[in-house]
């Protein structure tokens, strides 16, 4: 004689017809996403006080420091400095607390290097492929930068400049391109950052820029390549020279 179903059977039936991939929704679904949100909120904050210099180049990064600062424990703190390691803004050091990524001359140069040469084909494959709609977003953050330069606000400046150079690289519509030059952008923000700082440097951005977007109007890939190039460059050149007078460990020559 067949004995009825009990609820532990029951349950069994239940357990083994429940999909697997409702299993595993379940658990992605779950703790570990507020997690990595957590770690990748912190990173965005100490990416931007890095950038901002905020967080000048050279300071240790305390990890009980940073967690009171920020109010969360010291697990996300530090993965999020691995984070920014990865994006080349953080120095790990062995038996000492990581630091900011000191500015090194030979180190921009050699950055600046291959963000000009991405930059500059972007800008030429942009200037044949750019659309009404990106033309008139860059117009608009040309006017902005202009406006921030005038009330002196650095920040908003920076932001709109980074901008300015995601849109032209959008603008080339070539995806690899944008790929590797986003990996490059956390770096060359914060040395664009510090070159506002520098003599003459802020006024003579924007009349580069001009040149750059008047170049991409006229669809003239050659010269808004070059401009682009040269653009880049410049402000290599420029942090680098300021670096070889410093004396100081936080941001010698290299």
């Amino acid at each position: 004689m067949q004995r009825p179903p009990t609820p532990t059977d029951a349950a069994a039936a239940r357990r083994r017809g429940r999909p697997r991939k409702r299993l595993d929704a379940a658990i992605m679904a779950g703790p570990r996403v507020v997690r990595a949100n957590l770690h990748e909120q912190a990173a965005e904050r100490l990416r931007d006080l890095i950038v901002r210099g905020d967080l000048a180049p050279g300071a240790s990064l305390v990890e009980v420091e940073l967690s009171g600062m920020l109010g969360i424990s010291r697990t996300p703190i530090r993965e999020a400095i691995k984070l920014l390691a990865q994006q080349g803004l953080v120095e790990l050091r062995a038996n000492r607390s990581p630091c900011v990524r000191p500015l090194r001359a030979a180190e921009i140069r050699e950055l600046f290097e291959a963000l000009a040469g991405i930059e500059r084909i972007a800008a030429e494959l942009a200037a044949q492929r750019i659309t009404a709609a990106d033309l008139g977003r860059l117009r608009a953050l040309q006017a902005e930068i202009v406006r921030e330069h005038e009330a002196g606000r650095r920040d908003s400046y920076a932001a709109a400049n980074r901008t300015i150079h995601r849109t032209i690289v959008l603008a080339a519509r070539n995806a690899p391109l944008a790929e590797v030059h986003a990996a490059l952008l956390s770096r060359a923000d914060q040395v664009r950052v510090f070159a506002l700082g520098l003599e003459d440097r802020w006024e003579q951005s924007i009349r580069e820029h001009q040149a750059i977007l008047d170049a991409l109007d006229a669809r003239d890939p050659v010269q808004a390549g070059r401009l682009l190039q040269e653009h880049v460059g410049q402000t290599a050149a420029v942090v680098a020279a300021s670096l070889a007078g410093r004396t100081d460990p936080a941001s010698s020559a290299a």
